[in-house]
């Protein structure tokens, strides 16, 4: 009966891995159909670090140091990205921003 039973499950094993190889075909086919872009947000001589911060952790759901230390590339490199993800995910995340009088743009 041992001997059934290991011929078994060595068959359940292969067809577990064909499906999971199958899932992973078809997870890759939709990543590659979707376009990545960047939602990057310009320095400015207007807003505060405190504004900008506040801004991205509600628009993009920065924790708090991730907004501080995107801020601080935005201060002294002049921009930085902050999201990535498809055209249709960052606009209204750049909508948001630039309501908020921060200069953004989705490239």
């Amino acid at each position: 009966m041992q001997m059934i039973f290991t011929k078994f499950e060595a068959k359940f094993r292969d067809m577990r891995l064909s499906y999971q190889e199958q899932e992973s075909v078809d997870v890759l086919e939709e990543v590659v159909e979707e376009e990545l872009c960047d939602l990057v947000v310009f320095n400015d001589d207007v807003n505060t670090f405190e504004h900008v911060i506040n801004i991205l952790m509600k628009v993009c759901k920065h924790s708090a140091e991730q907004a501080e230390q995107c801020t601080l590339l935005i201060h002294y490199k002049g921009k930085c990205t902050v999201k990535n993800g498809s055209f249709t995910e960052l606009r209204p995340m750049c909508e948001s921003i630039l309501d908020a009088g921060i200069t953004a743009t989705v490239m």
